[in-house]
């Protein structure tokens, strides 16, 4: 994998973020430090990749065992140490699953395999953070 990061250039702390994909997004940070708020801060993309990369696992292991899952939405809460580096501490997931019949026992096991065997991005982040989940299940009408 690869990516390519390139500063906008002086008066100004913004960066041209491209992946190996084709994509881009620019990043930016705070205003203190010259930040323009022009797109989010490194550390915002860390924690949203980790909510994509979950969720991305839960709704596949979900669909492959036959649940009719219909919404996926993951809200992700981080708390980052004090002194450099502002690792994160802890990361609190809060997963909201809507659906037809949703079987809790089978939302509780994706839930756990995305944590502990398919999310890089949460195995990896487990290194320094505590990393929570809980979910909810709202049924479809």
């Amino acid at each position: 994998m690869k990516a390519r990061v390139q500063w906008m250039g002086p008066e100004q702390m913004s960066f041209v973020a491209e992946s190996e994909s084709g994509h881009a997004l620019v990043m930016d940070s705070s205003a203190e430090i010259g930040g323009r708020n022009l797109g989010p801060r490194p550390m915002e993309l860390l924690l949203m990749g980790l909510g994509g990369c979950s969720s991305i696992d839960v709704v596949l292991i979900l669909q492959r065992s036959r649940q009719q899952i219909r919404d996926c939405v993951v809200e992700l809460n981080a708390e980052r140490a004090g002194e450099d580096p502002k690792v994160f501490s802890r990361i609190h997931l809060h997963y909201v699953l809507s659906g037809k019949g949703l079987d809790e026992k089978r939302v509780e096991r994706a839930i756990a395999l995305s944590a502990e065997k398919y999310c890089s991005a949460s195995i990896m982040l487990s290194k320094t953070a505590e990393i929570t989940h809980d979910y909810e299940i709202r049924e479809d009408a």
